[in-house]
């Protein structure tokens, strides 16, 4: 049976006051961990918890190589697609705080293991979505509401995990050398993620066309299921329930804050910019923000103690987190769009250039960055981080999108991914030992959301300004050709004379053409006719790919722009702490 600790300073072998012999032993084996940098962290906890974070990143990651399949299958437009990724990270983000909270009340151990099930259940409920004889609206309510559900599973997870790693560890150097296991971890499962998916993808699911995607989600199913099973065997509880207790105005004040926002951000391209809805978002957003501050100025016990804002390190890290992993997971998904929805290559194809991106950085972390991180000050290798992942987003951006091929991508994914790993080694190891011992779990649920709400807006402000871009270059091409205006009138209007075997495919084709850059992209410019001969069929095509192109290229460059601009406010405002040096946030003894 797992064993529960009440409060962070119990570890694993404990002396009994009867038995010098075994307080010896023990000793020992305290020093012998501490030695090889494990403190006082039970190997079964580390364990659980590098598991059930690689399975929520990879269950995250699913929809990276598989955003072509899902274009295919669901016809969907900009704003849906995104939809299909942020439907899980959307409660991922507004949830954190507050699994972070009940782990520290009520234990950790039973949200590692809830958190799993959950996001096996997402996952099922994902593959049995309708096939495509239902109704588009209903297909994708589906999938979204597994998402959602998968979504709340992976908010109980991921901080839990840390805030157990948080917990078990009491010195600067242990902690720096177990969360970089973790973000190993995680970092594997962004590696393995898209390669697993993409071989199972290449599989039919059933009759339908275009399902090998409910394959990978299976994957998924199976991943958490076992995570559950092991965090509930391995897992040691801990949790910190001293003057903790649940925030609901803090709750529910952050929660419609972050949706509102992410809604009126996802929404833009899509409804526009000035329309009622995304305007009201933002208002909404910002009202929720005020009234999320002047709640936990009044709160006895605050979701956030504001406090921790005077330290200069936590803030910066905190900014540096959200700008670190918006530039990551945008990095990473102006590569899916460009790989799968516009060059149109196979889920297990596009996966190659995610096992370099995200398998650098798995290589790099344990063995280089959290050594760096302990000998050097940790604001140069976040800094020398964010650098790098810049300099692999403007290489890409000069690429060409008529090369078609990931070969092109290696060398700057490759640098990229250095970046990330000592992007993810050093934010987190600044924010979490600029904290108490006893608020662990509250570091460890606001680094999470920090880090998921970048994730999170990486897709939607990246996908938002690369598709507006590329709708507006499609738009004024179309009205400077006459021919070109001419040839899609004729295309719009050649549904009505197609023969009546036809008509409704052509008539999907017409609105997959009209429903925005992407659609464009993916209909044809050319059909083949029984004789074998060819003749012209979809007169955007040509155009669509080249602004798409221009337009992720833009993409690129922004993410490289905002990671070079936070290397320069890391370097320039985080104080230079040695990670050797004691915490002077943590009790005395801890």
């Amino acid at each position: 049976m797992a064993r529960s600790d009440t409060g962070v300073g119990s570890g694993a072998g404990s002396p009994t006051a009867s038995s010098s012999a075994k307080t010896a032993s023990s000793t020992v084996k305290q020093e012998n961990e501490q030695a090889l940098g494990i403190d006082t962290l039970a190997r079964g906890t580390l364990i659980a918890a590098a598991l059930c974070v690689f399975m929520a990143q990879f269950a995250l990651t699913v929809p990276a190589g598989l955003n072509g399949l899902f274009q295919q299958d669901f016809h969907t437009s900009a704003s849906e697609l995104t939809w299909i990724t942020d439907a899980f990270l959307v409660p991922v983000t507004v949830l954190e705080l507050t699994f972070g909270l009940l782990g520290d009340m009520f234990g950790r151990r039973r949200l590692l293991v809830g958190g799993s099930v959950l996001v096996a259940v997402g996952f099922a409920v994902c593959v049995l979505t309708p096939g495509p004889e239902a109704d588009h609206g209903t297909r994708l309510a589906v999938l979204w509401t597994g998402q959602i559900i998968a979504g709340i599973g992976a908010a109980a997870v991921i901080p839990t995990t840390l805030a157990m790693i948080a917990a078990g560890t009491h010195t600067p150097r242990a902690r720096a050398r177990s969360i970089s296991v973790w973000a190993a971890a995680l970092s594997m499962g962004s590696v393995l993620s898209p390669l697993a998916c993409g071989l199972v993808a290449q599989s039919q699911f059933g009759s339908w066309p275009n399902s090998g995607w409910r394959w990978a989600f299976l994957v998924v199913v199976a991943l958490a299921a076992v995570s559950a099973v092991l965090a509930f065997v391995l897992a040691k509880d801990s949790k910190s329930p001293e003057g903790r207790s649940l925030d609901w105005p803090g709750q529910i004040t952050i929660a419609v804050a972050a949706v509102a926002l992410l809604f009126a951000v996802i929404q833009g391209p899509t409804s526009g910019w000035a329309s009622i809805e995304v305007i009201g978002g933002f208002v909404v957003a910002a009202v929720f923000l005020v009234a999320f501050v002047l709640a936990e100025r009044r709160s006895a016990s605050p979701l956030l103690q504001l406090d921790l804002f005077a330290n200069r390190n936590f803030t910066v890290a905190a900014i540096v987190t959200v700008v670190g992993m918006f530039c990551y997971l945008g990095t990473g998904y102006v590569t899916s769009i460009r790989l799968t929805a516009i060059q149109g290559f196979t889920p297990l194809k596009a996966s190659l250039a995610f096992i370099v991106f995200n398998g650098v950085s798995a290589l790099i972390q344990v063995p280089i960055a959290s050594r760096l991180i302990e000998r050097y000050d940790p604001k140069w290798i976040l800094g020398g981080g964010l650098l790098l992942l810049g300099a692999g987003d403007f290489w890409m951006a000069s690429i060409p999108i008529g090369q078609q091929s990931v070969t092109p991508l290696i060398a700057p994914l490759v640098v990229a991914g250095a970046g990330v790993a000592f992007v993810l080694s050093a934010v987190t190891a600044v924010v979490i030992n600029t904290v108490p011992h006893n608020l662990a779990g509250m570091a460890a649920g606001w680094t999470s959301l920090l880090r998921d709400f970048g994730f999170t807006l990486g897709p939607a402000v990246v996908g938002a300004i690369a598709l507006s871009r590329a709708a507006h270059e499609i738009s004024d091409k179309v009205a400077s050709d006459p021919a070109l205006g001419q040839a899609l009138d004729t295309f719009n209007a050649s549904a009505a004379t197609a023969p009546d075997g036809q008509q409704e495919a052509v008539q999907g084709a017409v609105a997959a053409v009209n429903s925005g850059p992407l659609g464009a992209n993916a209909v044809p410019g050319t059909v083949s006719l029984p004789d074998g001969s060819t003749v012209p069929f979809n007169p955007l095509k040509d155009t669509a790919f080249e602004a798409l192109g221009n337009a992720y290229s833009l993409g690129y460059l922004i993410v490289g722009l905002c990671a070079v601009a936070a290397a320069v406010v890391t370097v320039v405002l985080i104080k230079g702490d040695r990670p050797d040096a004691p915490a002077t946030a943590e009790p005395a003894d801890a």
